[in-house]
């Protein structure tokens, strides 16, 4: 099966739809504004630990979204994209193969966004909804590979584009198409693999 590999954040959309989505939520329910003050020191030590890597980004990330816990998550998400789904590219709607997006983002946060798009796969860091806690490791860089191939058979895909706005994160999905998409300021520039990643 031919199938497109996308990447989510600042690729089908100019933003980062985690980081977007806690400013919502800070607007929308001000009183998460009365656990700043207790929130930040811990997000805080966690990115020190996190640069001296003392842990890894999976650990930190897990404490970005317990938030939710406090918040009608539905409800929040579907407010969130009532207002920014207008911002995808226009390009994304003219796919023309089996669309699989592979994102660092939540599930809660794109199981929405995948159902008005109506894209084929979604593939993203798993959460417990109640807890914002993730489950299993972050969708992010080789991960996104090794969670491709836990839900396709690797000799059953055939990979033709990828696209992503990131040459640095997501070298190992790029490595797997034939053609190669660099998303800048929402325009796609083709490049071939072998002369971006010199060996």
């Amino acid at each position: 099966m031919d199938i497109d590999i996308y990447d989510f954040d600042k690729t089908i959309v100019p933003f980062d739809s985690g980081s977007l989505f806690c400013v919502y939520c800070l607007l929308h329910y001000p009183y998460l504004f009365l656990v700043l003050p207790f929130f930040v020191p811990v997000l805080l030590i966690a990115l020190i630990l996190m640069l001296t890597k003392v842990i890894s980004f999976t650990d930190f990330k897990k404490l970005c979204f317990l938030f939710v816990a406090l918040i009608p998550l539905k409800k929040a998400v579907k407010g969130f994209w009532d207002k920014y789904d207008c911002k995808v590219h226009k390009w994304f709607y003219d796919r023309k193969r089996y669309a699989v997006v592979i994102s660092a983002s939540p599930d809660f946060l794109l199981d929405e966004i995948q159902k008005r798009l109506g894209f084929d796969k979604l593939i993203c860091t798993r959460h417990n909804s109640k807890t914002g806690i993730i489950i299993g490791e972050n969708c992010r860089d080789e991960e996104k590979v090794n969670r491709l191939y836990q839900e396709f058979d690797k000799d059953s895909i055939n990979v033709i584009d990828v696209y992503s706005d990131s040459l640095t994160h997501d070298k190992p999905i790029f490595s797997l198409g034939k053609n190669c998409y660099h998303i800048v300021n929402s325009e796609k520039i083709p490049f071939h693999f072998d002369e971006v990643y010199t060996k």
